[in-house]
């Protein structure tokens, strides 16, 4: 059962607005979210393009300055774009700390020979264009939990039904997570459940979404969300920082991602993107004080999931064929 106080609504400026006579109209409190995180809690925190061993330990070292505590980190280049030893050192550093690292897999369309996903009609998209580029993403997925990674990203469906299917043959750990790229979010509450069926852990939705729209997918599914509280440009540059105490009121259980706007794009990362990247994984931390700040103004910030916990809870998943 969900605390009544963690369901509450809170808008910044109401009390000031109301005594103005200019209050919003009444909040409905069945648009409210009945889902929480296994162990407690109805929001997470994420810090994601965070490239490599030298920009994580800017992030990590950053958090602590600003007392930002970090439930998960994530990487967009992808795994290929890793040696071993900067996985297993991004690994460590986050195993020290009981963070959870979430590294991308393989291949997608932006960076092969589709030429298609340059139209306007984005052809297939950003994803994993044939069975080799498949088989690319099951590599890395395959590489990296052997170096000790416990978390992925997909942005596509077969390689996400791949993946779940291999977690659950023991190929790769069973512990292992499934997170769905904001490059392919669903839009509504049907193709949602699509995607927690076909394995994923947790839901990265386009940061567009209405509040509505958050409370119709909550209907139909308890999927773990994550949700841009700053986009980055080539996602649509939104800033919602405003609505984060309703987006967790609506979405929980909800990962809260700071991004930054007004960058230009680092996938996928080399050293000569190195001054950029390190200066926005600082940047990205900062966001995430000033929307913690926001929380806490607005009392809407005592109901944070336990640092250290990354599991998902049970989901509903597509029956698996022998």
């Amino acid at each position: 059962m969900t605390d009544a106080s963690a369901t509450a609504a809170r808008r910044p400026g109401e009390q000031v607005l109301t005594t103005l006579g200019l209050n919003a109209p009444a909040i409905d409190p069945a648009d409210a979210s009945p889902h929480s995180f296994p162990g407690g809690g109805r929001w997470r925190t994420e810090i994601p393009s965070c490239e490599g061993p030298e920009a994580l330990a800017v992030v990590l070292k950053e958090a602590s300055r600003l007392d930002v505590p970090i439930h998960r980190i994530s990487q967009g280049s992808g795994v290929w774009m890793l040696t071993d030893a900067e996985i297993t050192e991004m690994v460590e550093s986050t195993g020290e700390r009981d963070i959870e690292l979430c590294l991308f897999t393989g291949p997608r369309g932006t960076w092969d020979i589709g030429g298609s996903t340059r139209t306007d009609s984005r052809g297939g998209g950003l994803r994993a264009r044939g069975h080799d580029a498949v088989a690319g993403c099951v590599e890395d997925a395959v590489r990296a939990t052997e170096l000790g990674v416990k978390c992925l990203l997909v942005a596509d469906e077969g390689v996400l039904w791949t993946l779940h299917r291999a977690r659950a043959a023991g190929i790769i750990p069973a512990d292992t997570t499934l997170k769905v790229s904001a490059l392919i979010g669903p839009v509504n509450p049907a193709a949602y459940a699509v995607y927690e069926r076909l394995g994923a852990d947790s839901v990265n939705v386009p940061s567009d979404l209405t509040l509505d729209h958050l409370t119709e997918i909550r209907r139909v599914s308890g999927a773990p969300m994550d949700m841009y509280i700053e986009a980055p440009d080539d996602l649509g540059g939104y800033v919602r920082m405003y609505e984060v105490a309703e987006l967790i009121r609506r979405g929980a259980p909800l990962y809260l991602k700071f991004g930054l706007s007004k960058a230009p794009g680092i996938y996928p990362y080399g050293h000569h993107m190195r001054e950029l990247t390190l200066a926005t994984a600082k940047e990205r931390v900062r966001r995430g004080r000033l929307a913690l700040d926001l929380l806490a103004r607005h009392g809407a910030d005592g109901d944070m999931a336990p640092l250290g916990s990354r599991l998902p809870g049970d989901l509903q998943r597509f029956e698996i064929s022998s």
